[in-house]
């Protein structure tokens, strides 16, 4: 019997330049392992958004930024994630550029975002970002 493999949303590759499986990646942090850099945070929050899962965006936002409540856009095509830049801005602070691009109602849509995180307790959170 085979078993499916199921790529990453975020789309991080092996050196060979095959899609890495969500269990090997970004499905790791939606267990509870701890992201090793807001990057990493950065690829699971977008395959969180892709997978619809609330509960993983809620619990990696910053405790006062979070908002209440989340409602995600079901009728979103997630297409893909290209990171463009992760830099360190502190011993406990990194922003994180990216693109996600979408798909809605037949129109594409390119989400280009500056990403502010913050590491407390040895775990990367998401602050907030300005929409470049």
């Amino acid at each position: 019997m085979t078993v499916a493999v199921v790529p990453c949303p975020c789309g991080r590759k092996t050196a060979k330049g095959q899609a890495l499986a969500l269990a090997q990646c970004c499905g790791l942090c939606h267990q509870g392992l701890a992201a090793a850099d807001a990057e990493q945070l950065m690829r699971s929050r977008y395959s969180a958004f892709v997978l619809g899962d609330v509960a993983y965006l809620l619990a990696t936002w910053q405790a006062k930024q979070r908002p209440a409540t989340l409602e995600l856009d079901t009728h979103a095509r997630w297409l893909g994630l290209d990171i463009k830049n992760h830099r360190v801005t502190g011993p406990d602070t990194a922003e994180v550029e990216f693109v996600a691009r979408y798909r809605r109602a037949g129109r594409a849509v390119r989400q280009h975002e500056r990403s502010r995180f913050v590491r407390e307790a040895g775990r990367w959170l998401y602050v907030d970002g300005d929409v470049l």
